[in-house]
This record gives structure tokens, sequence and C-alpha cells, in this order.
């Protein structure tokens, strides 16, 4: 499994004075754990489908004021059913952060 790594800082170390500057700095990095990768992985996943479960329920709204009334019945009802799928994901991840 492969993985970003996202800097906190800017890599830009320019400097307007007059004498030679260096500046280094080295990152360790320390592989992740399992259970750091699967909470990450969880994460990701319930932000993932709450953006989807959004778009459900936009769509349901747009669906209905259109007079497509069982549409957006089953667009809302898909939206709930994504709503539990983020609670199970977020209990596995309170699982493992909990370990």
């Amino acid at each position: 499994m492969s993985h970003h790594h996202d800097h906190d800082h800017d890599h830009d170390h320019a400097h307007s004075h007059g004498h030679d500057h260096h500046h280094g700095h080295a990152h360790h990095h320390v592989p992740m754990t399992f259970s750091e990768k699967l909470v990450k992985l969880l994460d990701h996943w319930v932000q993932h489908n709450d953006h989807h479960a959004e778009d459900y329920r936009k769509w349901a709204l747009d669906a209905r004021e259109n007079g497509q009334i069982e549409v957006a019945d089953l667009l809302g009802s898909a939206a709930d059913l994504t709503g539990s799928i983020s609670d199970r994901l977020r209990e596995a991840g309170d699982k493992v952060k909990s370990e």
C-alpha cells in the first residue's frame, strides 16, 4: 500500500540577507502501523461517504422540485443508507483508536 506524505510547511527557504545560508532538515519517515493505516483509510471512507450522501440529498431535492417524487424518495433513502455506512465506519475507527 502506498501513501502520500503532505508537508505542513513550505519548502521555499528564500532569504534576502547577504550571506551564505544553508538550511537543511531531515525527515525521518517511520512506517505507519497497520492500525494507523486503517484509521486513515476509515476516516477517508467516512469523508467520501458523507460527500456522496450530501450529493444524494441535493439531487433528491432537485428531483422533488422537478416532479420526480419516487426518485426523490429513493435518493433520500440512499442518502440515509450511506449515512448508516458512515456510522459503521466511524464505529470501526473508534474501536481501532481505542485499542
